[in-house]
């Protein structure tokens, strides 16, 4: 620096800007009263001339830069929601797997305030509590003196868009104070316009703080797939994100609710478990058939102590293959691990009817939903409409599953030479899969004719 030295004459001269104006201390002996200097550097040097801020005003701007933030932020109406009040395992009636995925959560968003290092990626479902806690970050922040910036996404376009004629600042300069902002936390991100701007200014802006390594907090209800390319693959940077899914539901619903997602047939299947389970030995059947009904039963019980790998129930209709996959189902769930369990063209239904222009949720998010479920009971594979979307769809299931080794439990009539050989070839592999061959008839088809002829016998 010049040492203080002002300009010969500084009324002669170019002028700071607004923020540059204001007065530093009339007795600092650097810079007499101007509040700003310029850098001493030579002539080539790309920052010559360069006005900078003297040290006696940089407490001044500091806090003016909080107060813009503050009011930006909006944090006077959220300053009631601060981890103190955040429940750290929900309120009553959660799944334990939806309390501990929001413990998590909690646990990892008061670390991130206390160390403000790195990113924090809090993804779930509305009303799960994501806002909650991005919004204790952001309490927390500012109660230890740092400037901090709690937007929401659609909101902070519209600051954008609005500086553009702001009489006060350049859209330059606000650009700059948000991207800059010691701590920003965006808050519903993907509830925005996705205009061709909306994404570049998110992408800069998402960039620089990724560059930067400046902290950043992101809340959203969409999956990574869903979000433009280039602001996912720094969104899954494990060296700088830490990404927490929040399994919750929405604290809004009733009480009531069976917490079961809202594809699974599950709820209807509630009768269906192992201590109702037939298995026939009062029927005339043969050994063999008695014996896999009992093998496929003893699976099952193992399986739903512990879900590992793929478990296949292969049969004809009626044999009992949907009634032990809802058993184990119904067993995760009472014991507060409820799967996701679907008829196979019910689920191909679903996920055509993302395509309506009325669905509030798109395609990818309902894909990724049930592809990365935690245990996934997928019923009547193969009475699907065999259609090319269909197989392909389920291709892509049975391949992000099998190559993840996710729990997973399948029904079929069909033999596995008569599946698509794609599908064929990874229920093939004996290191993940389990096939489980039923060979007794149909219980509802068969019965009475059988009971019919032990008569016809008797009477004999």
């Amino acid at each position: 620096m010049q040492n203080g030295t002002p300009p010969a004459n500084p009324g002669a001269e170019k002028q700071p800007d607004r923020a540059a104006s204001l007065l530093g201390d009339p007795d600092c002996p650097i810079c007499q009263g101007l509040g700003y200097l310029r850098a001493d550097l030579p002539v080539s040097d790309p920052n010559f001339g360069r006005l900078e801020i003297c040290q006696c005003r940089a407490a001044q701007v500091g806090q003016a830069v909080r107060q813009r933030l503050f009011a930006m932020s909006n944090l006077q109406q959220l300053s009631h929601l601060t981890f103190d009040n955040f429940e750290p395992r929900g309120r009553m009636g959660l799944w334990p797997l939806e309390a501990s995925s929001l413990e998590r959560a909690f646990n990892q968003s008061r670390h991130f305030a206390r160390t403000l290092n790195g990113w924090l990626l809090l993804q779930g479902d509305f009303g799960c509590g994501k806002t909650h806690l991005a919004a204790a970050v952001a309490n927390f922040a500012v109660s230890m003196g740092v400037p901090t910036l709690f937007i929401t996404v659609p909101d902070l376009l519209d600051t954008l868009r609005f500086a553009y004629n702001d009489p006060e600042a350049t859209f330059e300069q606000r650009f700059e104070e948000i991207r800059t902002s010691p701590l920003l936390i965006l808050d519903d991100f993907g509830t925005q316009n996705a205009t061709p701007w909306a994404q570049e200014k998110l992408f800069q802006l998402l960039n620089y703080r990724y560059i930067n390594k400046l902290p950043l907090v992101v809340t959203t209800n969409l999956s990574l797939v869903e979000i433009e390319g280039r602001i996912r693959s720094r969104l899954e940077d494990p060296d700088l994100v830490t990404q927490v899914r929040i399994l919750a539901q929405d604290y809004r619903r009733p009480a009531s609710s069976t917490g079961h997602h809202e594809l699974s047939s599950l709820g209807m299947m509630n009768r269906l478990t192992f201590a109702t389970f037939d298995l026939r030995e009062h029927e005339d059947l043969e050994l063999n058939d008695l014996t896999s009904l009992r093998k496929a039963l003893d699976a099952a019980r193992a399986f739903a102590e512990n879900p590992q790998g793929w478990l296949v129930f292969l049969g004809p209709y009626g044999c009992g293959k949907t009634h032990l996959a809802a058993a184990i189902a119904n067993f995760r769930a009472e014991v507060g691990y409820p799967p996701l369990f679907v008829v196979v063209p019910d689920l191909l239904d679903h996920l055509r009817a993302t395509f309506s222009p009325h669905s509030t949720i798109s395609m990818d998010r309902r894909f990724e939903e049930v592809r990365t479920t935690p245990l996934l009971v997928l019923d009547d594979l193969g009475t699907q409409t065999s259609s090319p979307w269909a197989r392909e769809k389920l291709y892509q299931l049975f391949n992000y599953r099998y190559n993840a080794e996710l729990p997973t439990v399948i029904t079929t009539a069909s033999f596995p030479n008569e599946m698509d050989e794609r599908l064929r070839s990874r229920l093939e592999d004996t290191r993940l899969v389990k096939v489980f061959p039923i060979t007794v008839p149909s219980y509802r088809g068969e019965a009475p004719a059988r009971q019919k002829a032990r008569r016809g016998k008797s009477r004999g």
